[in-house]
């Protein structure tokens, strides 16, 4: 039986020499690895309150939108600056080349809504710690963040787990 894991292909040295590329769209074309994927994403959060999925930019939204679906409750993007209309709140973060910025429409949510935050890799957790700062200046409780993928020796998890939020991943590579 196959897991998430082989429905992923690796293709090396891309975009730079050195690394090696987990491609999570060979998983989302195949409608049983897909399907898998979003059953075991939501998995451990069956029977939780979640009011909003937050998905981060920009295949966090397949995986968002499939999860909310599932849980019947609201999608909430959050995207690269410049990219969302009307009014919207900003959140910097450090790259390892440099600096981004992430921003989500200033009403996508209420004070007290408990959120789920799926995207499709972990590697250092910046984009991930982003989203979670804009999500609380906004008044929500992140209660988990779910990944299809941790690279453990980037240290997202542990990043993440400091600021006291559950981490759940279906599968890990080692290296970068």
């Amino acid at each position: 039986m196959k897991t998430v894991k082989d429905y992923i292909r690796t293709i090396p040295d891309f975009p730079h020499e050195g690394i090696m590329f987990r491609d999570v769209t060979t998983l989302f074309a195949d409608p049983r690895g897909f399907r898998i994927t979003v059953d075991q994403m939501l998995h451990p959060y069956a029977g939780l309150r979640i009011d909003k999925v937050v998905g981060l930019e920009a295949r966090g939204f397949i995986l968002g939108g499939a999860i909310a679906h599932q849980l019947s409750v609201g999608f909430v993007p959050i995207r690269k600056k410049g990219k969302l209309p009307g009014a919207v709140i900003s959140e910097d973060y450090t790259l390892e080349y440099g600096q981004a910025t992430v921003e989500v429409h200033d009403d996508a949510l209420q004070a007290g809504e408990k959120v789920l935050m799926v995207d499709d890799l972990l590697a250092t957790g910046g984009t991930a710690e982003a989203g979670i700062k804009l999500c609380e200046r906004l008044g929500a409780e992140v209660i988990a963040c779910s990944f299809v993928i941790d690279l453990p020796d980037l240290g997202g998890r542990k990043r993440l787990e400091r600021l006291g939020m559950k981490v759940h991943a279906l599968c890990a590579f080692e290296g970068a």
